[in-house]
């Protein structure tokens, strides 16, 4: 798979690359397209490289998360209207596992993380297998948890990491160990 990462609306201050990247987001950044908000927004950061067939990518993920709707994760896209962005969402005063699909509109499902803390870095991955993908978290090295299985089209597209900051200016993120090679495999559950 390829190392090439190339930014997507880079932001104003960043520093590093895939084995450590910290950035700090511009002013009302976020990726969304239409649904229940009614808006459109493709200006959130995002660090891409280019893949093709079956893949996964996973990070480590560190945020400083306090403003509704502050986020940093993986993304897979193929356009402005076609992508999915997975990781953690600050929301109701509390962070949660996010996953957004976007297939010309978006729509977006959250898990609560009681037990997470901001200081505490967060394992996440996504797995593209033919026309679905598969996204995952796994919180102080504990137990892979699935929170999203959907389908999504196979083909040409980028990949890597995000981090959008809706309500304001100055969310801090860093990701750790960013890599993309082949898929794992197949199995949902363990036996």
């Amino acid at each position: 798979m390829s190392d090439d990462f190339e930014w997507l609306n880079a932001p104003l201050q960043w520093s590093g690359g895939p084995q450590a990247l910290s950035l700090i987001t511009g002013e009302r950044t976020d990726f969304w397209q239409s649904t229940f908000y009614g808006f459109e927004r493709d200006d959130g950061h995002a660090f891409l490289c280019p893949v093709t067939g079956d893949f996964t990518v996973s990070a480590v993920v560190l945020g400083a998360y306090s403003a509704l709707y502050d986020q940093a994760g993986l993304m897979l896209r193929i356009d402005k209207r076609t992508w999915i962005k997975a990781g953690i969402e600050f929301t109701d005063g509390l962070m949660h596992f996010s996953v957004v699909v976007t297939r010309g509109v978006s729509d977006w499902s959250v898990v609560p993380l009681p037990e997470a803390s901001p200081s505490e870095p967060v394992t996440m991955r996504l797995t593209r297998h033919g026309d679905a993908v598969r996204v995952q978290y796994s919180i102080a090295g504990k137990t892979w948890q699935m929170a999203r299985l959907a389908p999504f089209p196979d083909g040409a597209a980028q990949v890597g990491v995000m981090a959008c900051s809706p309500e304001r200016a100055g969310f801090e993120a860093q990701f750790y160990d960013l890599t993309v090679g082949p898929p794992i495999a197949r199995q949902l559950h363990a036996d």
